[in-house]
This record gives structure tokens, sequence and C-alpha cells, in this order.
């Protein structure tokens, strides 16, 4: 499957717009996670755990953004759009949303 941001895949005609997919993840990140990523932001450096969880969500988010383009027959999303987004400041949940739009090509 090609994903790509551009509205278009060089020198692969689309044929078939298929319609708008999506994939979303919200992930909760660890207490403990929140407490070395605090003293990081003291000392300095990268927080490791809120990486992981980033990468993780982001992943699981492109993994349905897939399945749903794959359901319809698509061989290929375009225009997508990554968006993060934090929920709630006390609950420290992650959302990372991504959308585009399902096609199949030449």
């Amino acid at each position: 499957m090609i994903i790509t941001s551009t509205d278009s895949v060089e020198g692969r005609p689309i044929t078939q717009y298929l319609g708008m997919v999506a994939g979303e993840a919200i992930m909760g990140v660890n207490v403990f996670r929140d407490l070395f990523s605090s003293v990081r932001d003291i000392v300095g450096g990268r927080a490791g755990g809120y990486q992981d969880a980033l990468r993780e969500a982001r992943e699981a988010a492109y993994a349905d953004l897939t399945d749903a383009a794959r359901a319809l027959g698509a061989d290929a999303i375009v225009g997508v759009d990554l968006d993060y987004e934090v929920l709630g400041k006390e609950n420290g949940m992650l959302m990372v949303s991504i959308n585009g739009t399902a096609v199949r090509l030449a």
C-alpha cells in the first residue's frame, strides 16, 4: 500500500477515488513516564517514554488507516494528513488521527 501526503503518485495515474479513510489511536501515558519526563524537562534530554508512546500511537493509527483502505480495495492512500492532540492535560491521553483518500492506481 502506497501512503503519501501528496495528491498523486508519480507515474501512477489515479483511476478511481474510493473515499476518505481514517485511523485513530488514543493512548494513555503511564504515570511513571510522566514522572521521568518531568525530571528530564528539568535536567534536559529526550523523554524516551513519551517518544515510545507517540510512536506506538502513530503506528496503530497508520494500521487502522491501511486496513480501512484495503477494505475498499485501494492501491494507495493520497493526501494523508497526520495530527496529534493531547486530550486533557490532567489525564495524559494522547490522540493520533490520520486521514486520507483511498484510491486505485493504473
